[in-house]
């Protein structure tokens, strides 16, 4: 299905070259690890008992969507990079008694599945990537019509406060191009990298909470609960040594729990999840 292109949002050229040899490995190392097992938490809470039929939107190389499949859901999963989808279709290979059901080259603005045919959708990627606002409302809106009712939504956000603490956490703030970055973040949450340092992350859309509830309510959802993934757990410094001991990983984890819905520390997660059901 074609879609018109809007200039402001990233194209996927773009997107897969900054993702290149690294979004297969983000969610196995460094504080990736605990969003990844905060999000498959959620994940488990929320969606529907398989096999479901589950579609994962933005499903970069697949890393959820195995995980997915091999609790015995039906995964289809789409991506807008070629790469990624390449990199899924071989994870999937690796998982031969759980393969994914699908793998799609697709744009999560116009999803090629028929109305109300989903029992869930996972939004993990597309909403910080679509920095033009209609285009982020064009894809909860696909989300909410390829949903039966009662299915269920989790869309994912970066915190419009993740570079401000990141930049203070990793020592980025003292970089006067760095500082630029966030002040641009904090006031209106378009995170634009003018630099050629891929570790400034690319252009991309940092959300506030209430933002994030207001556009999925705006595509024509219920008000949403959002989560804090992370919580601030993320920030501390040698991530790696809290991680790899098992009682101070437990910490994290039950930190991360207990903040998720405090509104008072939300935006201190790197990443929000939005959950809420179809009408």
């Amino acid at each position: 299905m074609s879609h018109p292109r809007r200039a402001e949002s990233p194209r996927s050229d773009a997107i897969a070259a900054h993702y290149a040899g690294y979004e297969a490995d983000r969610l196995n190392q460094g504080a990736g690890r605990l969003d990844c097992e905060r999000s498959r938490e959620l994940l488990r809470r929320f969606l529907p008992t398989p096999p479901a039929v589950v579609l994962d939107v933005g499903g970069g190389p697949g890393a959820h969507a195995c995980w997915l499949a091999a609790r015995g859901y039906q995964v289809h999963l789409i991506d807008i990079t070629p790469l990624h989808v390449e990199l899924a279709g071989q994870a999937s290979a690796r998982q031969p008694a759980s393969p994914l059901a699908s793998t799609e080259v697709g744009d999560a603005r116009a999803l090629s599945w028929r109305t109300a045919t989903a029992d869930a959708v996972v939004l993990f990627g597309p909403l910080y990537h679509l920095t033009d606002r209609a285009d982020r409302l064009e894809a909860l809106r696909e989300a909410h019509r390829v949903l039966r009712p009662g299915g269920v939504l989790l869309a994912a956000a970066i915190s419009r406060f993740a570079s401000a603490l990141d930049g203070l956490c990793r020592g980025f703030l003292k970089d006067p191009q760095f500082a630029e970055i966030v002040r641009r973040d904090l006031a209106d949450g378009h995170h634009h990298n003018p630099t050629d340092r891929p570790e400034y992350f690319m252009d991309t859309f940092f959300h506030h909470p209430g933002e994030l509830r207001s556009e999925v309510a705006e595509a024509g959802f219920a008000t949403p609960t959002v989560y804090g993934v992370e919580g601030p757990g993320w920030l501390v410094p040698d991530f790696d040594a809290w991680w790899e001991n098992g009682d101070y990983r437990e910490r994290l984890l039950q930190l991360s729990r207990a903040l998720e819905t405090e509104p008072s520390l939300l935006a201190a997660s790197a990443h929000l999840i939005a959950v809420v059901s179809r009408d």
